[in-house]
């Protein structure tokens, strides 16, 4: 095994089999069992590769994972996060195992599945404890450098080059929303924060071309497909949804490989033979890929006006910012033309970038909520009871305030006159109340959208689409 590699390892080794330890408590007293067996494995780690191979250490490990993500989902406070950290050292353990039958046998495969268990633990379990973070990012960092020939200087002397997509230098329209009436407030100049604060910031508004000096939309490209594999480096894997509208049956989610989730938005569905079934729509839906992927952070500049402190709405006075320390909460939304996040509410301010492609968006006030014909809050998307530990995770729950979920069964992104007449019948009330009062707009690469708290907001991305939200 690498040197460096092996030293970072066996310090979490060290650590986890040191009951002493603060991390280590935390895991004796979620499940001692448990604990006990990671302490174990540790221990038989640290010593190097067992001569009788890693495989019992893998299914004891595999089935604490298991355990793990049904207790996870089960439970709250104290003992989730026990859960939360034992899943997360699990992983931790073994990618300590591929990598050290990496070192014995060379295969490749070894090294990638060490990087997939890694990210596992982000984004599963969010990698809690003092320092976890961080460690495995820089062991994620050492076994692609170390074991895959990728250094993180790669990502940054390779030059980019971003071809267009084809509609970006067009005249594009998108078809008109027959559900807004109104248009996004658009401003040529942007406000000062005093102005923003006092008279802007509880309207949605859109600075048209504001994002055009961020590195994401120059040097380093968005739109360039061999950047975003560059930036992440081999192994990574996300969280994709799969299906277009997460209100339709067939809707999931999966874990897949960074690079297979890009390869699919490259893929063009004209170059299929003929009769083969259309592919499932992925989408990288409001996920925290700059913690995962932190050289993301370096290509936005995340504007001023996020870090004032905004009061709340009189249409929304349950408004608390993020609880983070920053009291900024940033996503990523990358997809293909055709996904769609119906009608729904966040409990943030939020200044959305559009950085690639372009994204159609409907508003409507809190005031319209009486209208919207809005799922139950507890209730799944097919309106039964939700299951935590059965259902994956809906993307607009907000899981931030659950409280404050909800989500609309009307398509307001309706073009057509057939669907606009059926809509208008099974939705007479949203037709007649809410649509005076709703606005809409198309961004294009380099815009920036500002809307408050408890608006409803629904969007279509119109091409290949990767976008920006800032929650504050």
């Amino acid at each position: 095994m690498p040197t460096g590699l092996h030293e970072a390892l066996r310090t979490l080794a060290e650590e986890l089999h040191d009951a002493a330890q603060a991390n280590t408590q935390d895991l004796l007293r979620c499940d001692r069992g448990g604990a006990e067996g990671l302490m174990r494995i540790a221990l038989v780690l640290q010593h190097g590769r067992p001569t009788e191979g890693t495989e019992d250490l893998r299914i004891f490990l595999s089935d604490l994972l298991k355990r793990g993500h049904k207790e996870m989902a089960a439970t709250e406070g104290l003992h989730s996060w026990g859960w939360r950290r034992m899943y997360t050292d699990a992983c931790m353990l073994l990618a300590y195992a591929d990598v050290l039958d990496f070192s014995a046998t060379g295969d490749n495969a070894l090294a990638l599945s060490a990087v997939s268990h890694l990210d596992h633990s982000i984004v599963i379990a969010g990698a809690p404890g003092e320092g976890r973070w961080n460690a495995i990012l820089d062991i994620i960092d050492g076994i692609q450098a170390e074991c895959l020939d990728f250094s993180s200087s790669q990502r940054k002397d390779v030059s980019f080059v971003a071809a267009a997509h084809p509609s970006s230098e067009s005249n594009f329209v998108a078809a008109p929303l027959l559900s807004a009436e109104k248009p996004v407030l658009r401003l040529d100049t942007p406000p000062s924060l005093g102005t923003f604060v006092s008279r802007l910031s509880r309207q949605p508004f859109v600075l048209p071309g504001f994002l055009l000096d961020w590195p994401a939309l120059n040097e380093h490209p968005w739109r360039s497909l061999d950047y975003l594999r560059a930036v992440a480096g081999p192994g990574r894997v996300v969280p994709v949804e799969v299906g277009s509208d997460y209100r339709s049956d067939d809707w999931t989610q999966k874990m897949m490989p960074w690079d297979e989730f890009l390869a699919n938005l490259e893929e063009d569905e004209g170059d299929r033979p003929a009769g083969t079934p259309p592919r499932p729509v992925l989408y990288l839906a409001q996920h925290s890929l700059f913690s995962q992927f932190p050289a993301l952070t370096e290509d936005i500049l995340v504007p001023d006006y996020v870090y004032c402190d905004l009061g709340p709405p009189e249409d929304y006075p349950r408004y608390v910012p993020p609880a983070n320390d920053e009291r900024l909460v940033l996503n990523a939304w990358l997809g293909p033309a055709g996904t769609v996040s119906p009608a729904h509410t966040d409990p943030f301010f939020n200044f959305y970038g559009q950085v690639v492609g372009r994204k159609t968006i409907w508003l409507a006030p809190p005031g319209v909520s009486p209208y919207m014909y809005s799922y139950p809050i507890g209730a799944d998307i097919a309106g039964e009871v939700s299951n935590s530990s059965q259902q994956p995770r809906n993307p607009a729950a907000n899981n931030e305030s659950p409280s404050l979920s909800n989500t609309s069964r009307v398509d307001v992104l309706v073009s057509s006159p057939e669907d606009h007449s059926r809509s208008k019948s099974e939705y007479p009330v949203f037709w007649e109340k809410a649509v005076p009062d709703a606005l809409s707009v198309t961004l294009k690469p380099g815009d920036l959208l500002f809307f408050p708290p408890g608006w409803w907001h629904a969007m279509r991305s119109e091409e290949t689409s990767f976008s920006v939200s800032m929650w504050f």
